[in-house]
């Protein structure tokens, strides 16, 4: 049963908990307004201010499980937090652990930080949970995609327009890669975990996939350099960092051009077509 009193007490407790800077958001001059405005978290949860706003006034119906995932994602809350949102909604809490899409409040903060720096947030299988506004300009949309092509593995298998971002001669390597990388994840996961689930569909539907499949390849690891094609600026080199975090198998990963170089410049330009974009 859902504790409106409750859930309401603790939005606007979490709300004004946070700083715009917290969540990547600029503060203005004539902010009066202790932590987030209400519309803000509407923003950031990606649902309207009149249903946010109503569930602070204790009113409104039983947010669903989507919503509430959209709510803790929004309001970086941690995932003991998440846990104790979904229970006062009258929910059980989503699974923890590898299977989970709710990001850490840390990597979250370090995302909002890159703007200017094409960076995303991924599941171990692949799936990116979010972009800077410089990793969509540089891959496109990546978090629109459901079910299995959620898996960027998946995509490069099934999907032949997912392979015009990559340098042909990238193409072999990136195959064995991916195919390694799940293998040594249903190994790690189990025979019933989503790896060996996306296996079995990749199994069933790319000749390719089973072709490198059947080599058994381990530790084929991605290169530090990786080349994208983008389709208006060209060939981009970027080197690839990654931030893990462990306890819910996410990685922030960070793409950057050695300064000076034409992927530099060409980094440049695409800031611009970004802004352009966005507006």
């Amino acid at each position: 049963m859902i504790d409106r009193t409750g859930l309401a007490e603790f939005l606007r407790n979490r709300r004004e908990a946070l700083q715009p800077e917290d969540v990547g958001l600029p503060r203005g001059q004539r902010r009066r307004t202790n932590g987030l405005r209400r519309e803000e978290v509407a923003t950031l949860c990606h649902m309207s201010t009149d249903y946010y706003s109503r569930l602070e006034r204790e009113r409104g119906p039983q947010p669903s499980h989507r919503m509430l995932a959209a709510i803790a994602q929004g309001l970086h809350l941690t995932i003991d937090e998440r846990d104790h949102l979904f229970r006062l909604a009258g929910h059980h809490p989503p699974p923890r652990g590898s299977s989970t899409d709710h990001i850490s409040p840390g990597l979250l903060r370090v995302l909002d930080r890159l703007d200017d720096t094409p960076a995303e947030i991924v599941t171990e299988l692949g799936e990116t949970l979010r972009q800077s506004p410089m990793g969509v300009a540089l891959t496109g949309d990546l978090t629109r995609y459901t079910g299995p092509a959620r898996s960027a593995g998946y995509r490069w298998f099934t999907d032949p327009a997912v392979r015009r971002r990559y340098a042909p001669e990238e193409h072999p390597f990136l195959s064995r890669m991916w195919a390694s990388g799940l293998r040594e994840l249903v190994t790690l996961r189990g025979p019933g975990s989503r790896a060996a689930h996306l296996a079995d569909l990749l199994l069933a539907r790319s000749e390719e996939f089973r072709r490198v499949w059947d080599d058994h390849e381990i530790g084929v690891r991605p290169r530090e350099v990786k080349r994208f094609l983008h389709p208006e600026v060209g060939l981009l080199e970027l080197n690839c960092q990654q931030l893990v975090d462990p306890g819910q198998a996410h990685a922030l990963l960070v793409y950057t051009a050695v300064p000076g170089s034409e992927s530099y410049e060409k980094l440049r330009v695409l800031s611009v077509i970004g802004a352009q974009t966005l507006r």
